[in-house]
């Protein structure tokens, strides 16, 4: 459904923040939130749900045909050869014996492309997820919640929820958000349930719109996304984390003037589920319309870059 036109008081987010509040509820030192709901017996109940050994990325490719345009200081990819072809023929590695080889590097912001944002990413009245405060990321990186704790507990239960297929049209257009009676709605159409410990992925379209007419406000502008009314149904459910292939998730314009993207502060920041941006969901979700079956092992570690507050990952729907 559209996002309401009637922009919500900073009171009535601040009380659904504390309504989805888990701090400490795994201990003073917790540092997982919502992958807590990953356990080992949630692992491998996922893994049993391969059937045909497919596998299939959700990765958008890091060069520099991406969206970024700078705004928030990111810019798309930048990859170079430390050495090539070319340095092999003028016998810049003469010294070595018989073999050559060639080696590149990159550089990039470490949310440029598919990332998951890990919990030291947004902060709000100072506190992060956990109540750990602004003094937990330096120059050096962060300290506390940093995305290294995720390497091992991206791995579960995936279920796709397409929202283009549900309504029958092409994609979401920007500004209409998502509520949880529709996740709920969309859930019981696709015949899937949405329980504990999974990690959710909500196709939107966005990501095909942007293909066809080009990235123009893909990153920054206004989107379709989750609303602040989803944030029950993920929290009831004890869903781990989630995904969008949007830039940032949430529905933009935000629902509210008091905050910015208000639902990172409601999930991330207080009941401690990663958000997952910029997913490419559009083969999984042929996939999933051809055979009808909308769960998987899904497996996306982010790469451990110590002390990064967010970073990339070529997650993995195997089904």
């Amino acid at each position: 459904m559209p996002a309401s036109q009637t922009k919500l008081e900073l009171a009535e987010v601040e009380a659904l923040a504390r309504e989805c509040n888990r701090w400490g509820r795994w201990g003073p030192e917790d540092e997982l939130g919502a992958l807590n709901f990953i356990d080992a017996g949630a692992i491998a109940a996922a893994a049993r749900l391969v059937r045909r050994g497919e596998a299939i990325s959700c990765a958008m490719p890091y060069d520099q045909s991406g969206p970024q345009k700078g705004d928030l200081g990111r810019t798309n990819p930048v990859h170079y050869m430390i050495q090539d072809g070319g340095d092999i023929a003028l016998g810049a590695q003469d010294h070595l014996a018989g073999l050559r080889y060639a080696d590149d590097a990159v550089t990039m912001p470490l949310q440029s492309g598919t990332h998951w944002d890990a919990f030291s990413h947004i902060f709000y009245d100072g506190k992060m997820y956990n109540g750990f405060g602004l003094e937990s990321v330096t120059s050096s990186g962060a300290v506390h919640n940093a995305l290294e704790t995720m390497r091992e507990h991206m791995i579960g239960r995936g279920v796709l929820l397409d929202f283009p297929r549900f309504r029958g049209i092409d994609w979401l257009e920007p500004g209409e958000g998502i509520d949880g009676e529709e996740l709920a709605a969309c859930a019981a159409a696709q015949n899937v349930e949405v329980r504990r410990g999974d990690i959710l992925l909500i196709r939107t379209g966005h990501l095909r719109q942007a293909h066809e007419r080009g990235w123009g406000e893909f990153t920054g502008g206004d989107a379709p996304g989750l609303a602040l009314a989803s944030a029950r149904f993920i929290c009831e459910r004890e869903v781990a984390a989630f995904a969008t292939d949007t830039w940032g998730c949430e529905v933009r314009p935000n629902e509210t003037d008091a905050i910015y993207q208000p639902l990172h502060v409601v999930l991330l920041v207080n009941a401690g589920v990663p958000f997952g941006e910029m997913f490419d969901f559009e083969e999984l979700a042929r996939d999933c319309a051809e055979d009808g079956v909308h769960e998987f092992l899904f497996v996306a570690a982010p790469l451990p870059f110590s002390g990064a507050v967010g970073g990339p990952v070529n997650p993995i729907a195997i089904k």
